[in-house]
């Protein structure tokens, strides 16, 4: 006894009450639960609005921290040189300082002629190395007395001069760059009391007789 085997063509059991159409499973709507609503990818957007604002205010910041850093630096090295420069400067200073007596004996040897043989040669060395240094020699006759170069140790009056002048350099002044460590020891001459006005009765005179004299009446 064989069993009989349903054909395709026999369609399988419907519940009573349904029809074809609801056992098909139905497409979703692009407006039912699975679309995301526009109101979530709106607050997305604006947190990840909210998240840039902050990383770039962080950014600005530790830009301006490292900007404030870089300025303290340079400052830093600028002030470290000028100190390297002042105590360099404050140094050569001392050491040239303690030279000026060695360099106003060689000056004085120099004016009576003993500056001769090896003691010249050793001289003349000193005062290249004393130069190179920075050391200048200031102080000439006949110029305008100035106080705050000058220091006169001898003062006269003397009829051919117009103005407080250094008559003569009793020894000579240093300085380094801007700064002088010495000033020149000076004799000064003064214009002689009432000169200015003679000089100045003469120049009338002469130009009285230049002009024909005064007018007659």
């Amino acid at each position: 006894m064989t069993e009989e085997t349903p054909g395709f063509d026999e369609k399988p059991d419907v519940p009573s009450g349904a029809t074809p159409d609801d056992a098909e499973p139905q497409a979703a709507s692009p407006s039912g639960e699975g679309a995301a609503p526009a109101g979530d990818e709106s607050a997305q957007i604006a947190g990840l609005t909210a998240q840039l604002d902050q990383v770039r205010k962080a950014l600005e910041e530790r830009t301006a921290d490292l900007q404030r850093l870089q300025a303290e630096f340079q400052n830093y090295r600028r002030r470290v040189e000028r100190d390297r420069v002042t105590v360099k400067e404050i140094a050569n200073a001392n050491l040239l300082t303690e030279l000026l007596p060695v360099l106003d004996d060689i000056g004085r040897a120099r004016e009576h002629g003993e500056l001769v043989g090896g003691f010249k040669s050793v001289a003349e060395s000193l005062e290249t190395v004393a130069a190179k240094m920075g050391l200048q020699q200031f102080g000439k006759e006949g110029e305008p007395f100035d106080p705050t170069i000058h220091e006169a140790l001898m003062h006269s009056y003397a009829p051919d001069v117009t103005e407080t002048t250094c008559v003569a350099i009793l020894q000579p002044g240093y300085r380094i760059g801007e700064r002088t460590i010495r000033p020149a020891r000076v004799a000064v001459a003064e214009p002689q009391p009432g000169a200015q006005t003679v000089k100045a009765d003469e120049a009338e005179t002469a130009d009285d007789k230049e002009s024909g004299g005064p007018d007659e009446g």
